[in-house]
């Protein structure tokens, strides 16, 4: 019995602190996940042009966020001009963002990679994005994109 409540004690701590830094307001300064800084970050914009015809690149980008996932902030879309967005996850889904974010400027650093979503992937983030059934049917296609996994995320 004591084991059992070890455990449960050990899996409310651990949500509790999740939840916590989940709903820490984005303010400046702030950082998600690995603390980080601004130095060396490159406009997003320029993130294809510099992968080149790499399919992985480890770099340190910023850019304005547009959307954060409704469900409990485990991706983001950040503008990269054009009319695009660079869809961002976390590494290991260690931390997630705040709907708070959604307008401000942030530095990622960790990983890009140039890859096929499916279109099951694809529509499961419209889902999770809170998007129409007709926005979703619209989703026939697998896109070739640049994807960003962050190990940190500072908010400027």
């Amino acid at each position: 019995m004591t084991k059992y409540f070890g455990l449960l004690a050990i899996a409310l701590l651990i949500s509790v602190t999740s939840f916590s830094q989940n709903i820490k307001e984005a303010a400046k300064g702030v950082t998600y996940g690995e603390v980080t800084n601004a130095k060396g970050a490159i406009p997003i914009a320029d993130l294809a042009k510099k992968m080149d015809a790499k399919e992985t690149l480890n770099a340190k980008v910023k850019g304005k966020v547009l959307e954060v996932c409704t469900k409990k902030g485990c991706w983001m879309n950040v503008e990269s001009g054009n009319g695009e967005t660079t869809r961002v996850t976390f590494k290991d889904y260690a931390f997630f963002m705040p709907q708070s974010l959604v307008g401000k400027t942030v530095v990622l650093d960790g990983v890009s990679t140039l890859k096929t979503t499916e279109v099951a992937e694809l529509k499961h983030y419209a889902e999770d994005a809170g998007k129409s059934k007709e926005e979703i049917a619209k989703i026939t296609k697998p896109k070739k994109e640049v994807t960003f996994e962050a190990k940190g995320v500072l908010v400027l």
